[in-house]
């Protein structure tokens, strides 16, 4: 059943146009009246809902049940990117949304070859939206993961909050699976260096703000591959339940 983000206050009985991307897609998909599809705003749970009218671009469904289903971890994972090249973070997102993080920070550290201005980041901002979205919308997930504005690494890694944070380097003496293994669920932020890695400057920085440092094992892994490497790791040894 397709499965679409309304960004809108949702109930049982309500009459509801849809948005015109949402109503495009339905017509591209040449659902006709009475076809069922799945909506969800984001608050928790999900709802069923039926095509009572298209008209040229235009599609109105009636919302018939809710369901309280929910696809979150039972931990919060932070995924904290540094800005790899090219369109690799949109992947990225996609597939940590996929494996139910829950907040995404994009991080500028020093060797990141990307560089966003003011401009640019907005549209990159808007645009990683989207890929949350969609993300979502194919997983399952009835929840949006937090997506925070692109921030200096150094400024980032100084502030303070209650999380757990990692951060993964070929320097860590252990792995973040003995780690784990070791440790309850819990809220953690995972720190993520872009290609060539963090440098040493920024890694004991963010240790010396109380970051752990782990690492991945004896291979290393490309920034697109340790993040989701790692929260596919925690999810199999911390369970899902």
């Amino acid at each position: 059943m397709p499965r679409f983000y309304i960004p809108a206050p949702l109930e049982i009985g309500q009459l509801l146009a849809l948005p015109e991307a949402v109503a495009h897609h339905l017509l591209v998909l040449r659902l006709g009246l009475a076809a069922p599809i799945t909506l969800f705003n984001g608050e928790g749970g999900e709802y069923t809902a039926t095509i009572v009218s298209i008209e040229k671009k235009r599609v109105n469904v009636e919302i018939k049940t809710f369901s309280p289903r929910e696809a979150e971890l039972p931990y919060a994972i932070t995924l904290a990117q540094a800005l790899p090249e090219s369109s690799k973070l949109d992947w990225i997102i996609e597939k940590a949304v996929e494996l139910g993080v829950a907040a995404i920070q994009p991080l500028a550290a020093q060797r990141c070859v990307v560089r966003l201005n003011s401009e640019r980041a907005e549209k990159k901002q808007n645009h990683w939206q989207a890929v949350i979205v969609a993300a979502a919308e194919q997983s399952g997930r009835n929840r949006l993961p937090t997506l925070s504005t692109l921030s200096p690494f150094n400024d980032w890694a100084q502030q303070q909050d209650l999380h757990k944070r990692i951060l993964l380097s070929p320097r860590g003496e252990q792995s973040l699976s003995d780690w784990a293994r070791h440790q309850p669920p819990q809220a953690l932020a995972l720190l993520i260096g872009p290609e060539g890695g963090f440098t040493e400057a920024e890694e004991n920085l963010a240790c010396s703000q109380g970051a752990l440092m782990l690492s991945m094992g004896p291979r290393i892994l490309r920034t697109e591959t340790a993040g989701l490497a790692a929260l596919a790791a925690i999810n199999a040894i911390w369970g899902e339940m």
